[in-house]
């Protein structure tokens, strides 16, 4: 079962190796991510220069969980505009909270303005 939903940010940090890396680390493998949140990952890694195939090959090799973006999430990700609108939260970010309600898992992010949301969801900064 998987532990946590990772968002864009906390995988990027892993694969960059940058501050909150090892916090990521240690919830793979199997962590889930949502295809939405795949796709903004290897869209940043493709604007730091990586090619398209090397981009995946660093994201497939770790295991993750991909959860296709469903009518549910969709749902969910539309009711958590409102709530999450103070905290600048993009449609990638929806996309992550709604997994994350959808499944009743913890969320890891880099995104500190997370902390000060109030939705019910277990959301751990890993910087």
């Amino acid at each position: 079962m998987n532990s946590y939903v990772l968002d864009a940010s906390a995988l990027l940090a892993l694969i960059q190796n940058e501050p909150g890396a090892a916090e990521v680390s240690r919830q793979l493998p199997g962590a889930a991510m949502s295809t939405v949140n795949l796709s903004e990952s290897l869209a940043r890694l493709r604007a730091r220069g990586l090619n398209t195939q090397d981009a995946w090959a660093r994201v497939a090799r770790l295991e993750l969980m991909l959860v296709p973006f469903g009518t549910e999430q969709a749902r969910l990700a539309a009711d958590l505009f409102p709530l999450t609108r103070s905290a600048g939260a993009s449609f990638g970010d929806r996309a992550c909270l709604a997994l994350a309600q959808e499944r009743g898992l913890p969320v890891l992010t880099a995104d500190r303005a997370w902390a000060a949301l109030d939705l019910g969801i277990e959301i751990q900064v890993i910087r």
